[in-house]
Parts: structure tokens; sequence; C-alpha cells
């Protein structure tokens, strides 16, 4: 079930572009990202955000992003995916 990410496996990458989060959908595990700039476009972060900032960020909006990423990883049957903000925005 997607809910029982732990927090400690949500993390910014090395270079602050995307947070990386792991969700389980029909029994696999699937490594999801999602953008710094989906989270600026969509979920309120400022650009200049520090990383506890841009968690966050993720974090008042996880329900809203594991669900995309839920059905995204659905219809892709693949062992990761990346989020953008084009995502967001249909």
């Amino acid at each position: 079930m997607m809910d029982s990410t732990s927090v400690s496996e949500i993390v910014l990458t090395g270079d602050g572009t995307a947070v990386v989060f792991p969700i389980s959908i029909g029994g696999r595990e699937v490594r999801c990202s999602l953008t710094r700039d989906a989270l600026e476009r969509f979920f309120w972060l400022p650009p200049d955000a520090s990383e506890a900032r841009v968690l966050k960020a993720f974090a008042d909006g996880r329900n809203r992003i594991f669900a995309l990423a839920a059905r995204r990883a659905m219809r892709a049957k693949a062992d990761s995916l990346k989020l953008a903000a084009r995502d967001f925005g249909r």
C-alpha cells in the first residue's frame, strides 16, 4: 500500500532537482521522482527553498503526488517513473 512509505525513504537528490520516493503498486515497488520545478509550480515551493522546505512541500502535497504516481505506475508497468510539472497541469 502506498501509505507504508516511510519518511526516511523520501529524499532530495544530491543536485536538489528532484524528490525521490518509492511506491508499492500491484505488488511491485516503483521508484519515483518528482521534479523540483513541479513542486515550485504546483505546490507553492519558493525557488530558493532549503532541503527541509522542499521535503515539507512534498509532504504537504503527498496525497496528490502519490495518487498521480500510482496512476502513472499502473499504466507504465515500469520500475521507475519521473513526474514533472506537465503531469500536474493536465
